[in-house]
């Protein structure tokens, strides 16, 4: 079968609409990893993805008759844009189903891609919804289905990836991984390299909650999942498809899935890189990647100075989105472990607390004071890897402050840390202030011992978003006999503040 998917992809019709994408040296991330990482920028494409590639493979061929009555796809993202570019390229109407709950913006590139050509169905509030819907308008109506990937048309056209890999670069390759959502990607990849270069390892990558095809793999048989998890929408699929799974069978050699914030790394190490933003689905190939060469490592088989191919497939990326990755990329790349720490509530505790933290470098720290007898901080330290987080604890602990490590709590991460917090009967006499100083390593520490007089902190809270300044919010007891010695204090502090104690939203939630 390897042989009729050749000749499939090398006469494959994808060049009318789609243009052979760079493979980029990935300098950065390579110099980190100790191998030689390449990014195959698929997210170059007209649509921001391969799947223009398949789609438009399997509108070409399709007889003037089927042309004339229509295509028909479900699809809430890069499927449907590939369809409307490529049936607007050959001038066929194509009809496409849209979930209800489908972001306008996705919609209107739809639109825009396919112009007077394209008919945008809304229907259901899923995408099960969309397609079964889509089912009955192509009986109905007689018009030929443009299936996102369990297509043998769609599949070679998407194995032109592959090919132009092996074109790209005729020197050793180790290992190419592709991200698997319902799996034409990778088979046809996978058919293309293996009946051409057979000891390239193919490894597919999908998140921990959407694993249809490793979990199929693993049973010998197709396993549709409950399920799914929505953060790599474009590889949230329940069922894979039977050719694709057929495929995969035969030609990959391993799956490795990761999780969100595994991902959320693989973005900013894309961007780091080309200064580009992938989708999450985009990204899954470049995090199986460094996942597969952590792996080797922990196993005391290290993997260097191997080149490794990475299929960046897609950057249809929701700008709302950004502000959860750069969160969640620091954990991800164990930049960043956070704690939940409880101190007593006594004079002196938090600078003890913040001379243990020292000169590392403080990328978050709430505290607000609690009862009579303790206070419990949430604070988020830079590491440089996953063992340090355990390490930083114990020495907590060691030190009389009872510690929990959150970095792999996914409650701390989502919520809790923006919700640390509350009014609070014993913050008498509290000044709010907000506080603007250079953000620089140690920056912080520096602040804090600039607060030399003992007025208690009843309330602190700072985020370090990477930008030039760190911004504070603190509070403050100062008796009202000693106001003027307080006003000096700021008069000679050097940094900008503003006074925030009647702010109404500070009545209303903490005051």
């Amino acid at each position: 079968m390897s042989t009729d998917y050749l000749k499939k992809i090398l006469t494959a019709r994808v060049y009318d609409v789609a243009f052979e994408t760079p493979l980029e040296h990935a300098s950065s991330l390579s110099a980190r990893m100790d191998n030689r990482i390449m990014f195959k920028r698929e997210d170059m494409q007209s649509v921001f993805s391969f799947k223009i590639r398949g789609a438009y493979n399997k509108i070409a061929h399709l007889s003037p008759a089927q042309l004339k009555r229509g295509v028909i796809c479900a699809s809430a993202g890069n499927h449907a844009q590939g369809v409307a570019l490529s049936a607007r390229r050959v001038g066929c109407k194509a009809v496409i189903v849209m979930p209800t709950t489908t972001p306008p913006v996705k919609i209107d590139a739809v639109r825009a891609h396919g112009g007077e050509h394209v008919e945008i169905v809304l229907h259901g509030e899923s995408y099960s919804d969309a397609a079964g819907y889509a089912s009955e308008l192509e009986k109905k109506r007689k018009l030929t289905f443009v299936h996102p990937f369990d297509d043998p048309d769609v599949i070679a056209g998407q194995g032109t990836v592959g090919m132009e890999i092996l074109r790209q670069h005729s020197a050793p390759i180790h290992a190419i991984f592709v991200a698997i959502g319902g799996g034409g990607l990778i088979s046809g990849v996978a058919a293309y390299v293996k009946a051409i270069r057979p000891e390239i390892r193919i490894i597919g990558v999908q998140t921990t909650d959407s694993d249809a095809m490793a979990r199929s793999l693993k049973a010998g048989k197709r396993v549709a999942l409950a399920d799914v998890g929505l953060f790599s929408d474009g590889t949230a699929v329940k069922l894979v498809g039977e050719e694709t799974f057929r495929l995969t069978k035969m030609y990959v050699d391993e799956i490795i899935t990761v999780d969100t914030d595994a991902v959320c790394a693989a973005i900013k190490d894309v961007f780091q890189d080309t200064r580009s933003i992938l989708e999450p689905a985009g990204a899954l190939a470049v995090a199986g990647c460094k996942a597969y060469i952590e792996r080797a490592k922990a196993d005391k088989k290290p993997l260097k100075n191997e080149t490794l191919m990475t299929i960046a497939c897609g950057a249809n990326m929701n700008f709302d989105r950004l502000r959860f990755v750069a969160e969640r990329a620091e954990v991800g790349e164990a930049r960043e472990a956070v704690f939940a720490v409880t101190i007593p509530e006594e004079r002196g505790s938090f600078r003890r607390f913040c001379e243990l933290v020292g000169a590392r470098n403080v990328t978050e720290f709430n505290y607000r004071i609690s009862d009579e007898k303790s206070a419990h901080i949430f604070v988020g330290i830079q590491v440089h890897d996953r063992t340090e987080s355990g390490k930083i604890a114990k020495n907590f602990e060691k030190h009389g402050f009872p510690t929990l490590d959150l970095t792999h709590d996914e409650l701390a991460k989502l919520h809790i840390r923006h919700l640390v917090g509350g009014k609070s009967a014993l913050a008498e006499n509290e000044l709010l202030y907000r506080f603007e100083f250079p953000e620089r390593p140690g920056a912080l520490m520096r602040f804090l011992n600039s607060m030399a007089p003992n007025w208690n902190i009843s309330l602190f809270h700072y985020r370090n978003h990477g930008a030039d300044y760190g911004r504070t919010l603190v509070g403050l007891q100062v008796p009202k006999k000693e106001m003027k010695a307080f006003r000096e204090f700021l008069s000679t502090l050097g940094y900008r503040y503003w006074d925030e104690s009647k702010n109404p939203v500070y009545q209303l939630f903490l005051g």
